[in-house]
């Protein structure tokens, strides 16, 4: 099987989860957002974010208005240097996270040649199935 057609089954298969969840959806930024000041131990500020993830500052600032208004993040001024906005983890945004990992994992139980052979059907038609057909055989 394809590496890539695995990796994007089950990039799809854990956002189909959680669509149909009761979890508020992200964008791929807030996302990205999450995760970097989840999965980092380091004292995140809202210029420090921007420049780790090379996107602008108002950017920033707007996703993690809708985290916060979701309570998945935090923000607090920096009492050493007020220009400087701290972004702080919350239990809630662990939780979702967590929830999220979840997701993935049960996902990738879902993932095999044959779901990945009918979403190419699914996707191109017969004969883009027929084409990628022995390359899933392969695998």
């Amino acid at each position: 099987m394809s590496s890539d057609l695995q990796a994007l089954a089950l990039w799809r298969n854990a956002l189909v989860s959680s669509v149909r969840s009761d979890a508020p959806d992200l964008s791929a930024r807030q996302m990205a957002l999450m995760l970097t000041v989840y999965l980092s131990d380091k004292q995140h500020t809202v210029r420090g974010l921007a420049a780790e993830l090379n996107i602008s500052k108002p950017a920033i600032s707007r996703a993690l208005d809708r985290l916060g208004e979701l309570g998945f993040i935090r923000r607090k001024r920096d009492d050493e240097d007020r220009r400087n906005v701290i972004v702080q983890r919350t239990m809630k945004g662990s939780v979702y996270l967590t929830d999220f990992a979840q997701m993935i994992k049960q996902a990738q139980g879902t993932v095999t040649n044959e779901t990945i052979k009918e979403d190419i059907l699914t996707m191109f038609g017969d004969e883009a199935g027929e084409d990628m057909g022995s390359e899933v055989a392969a695998a």
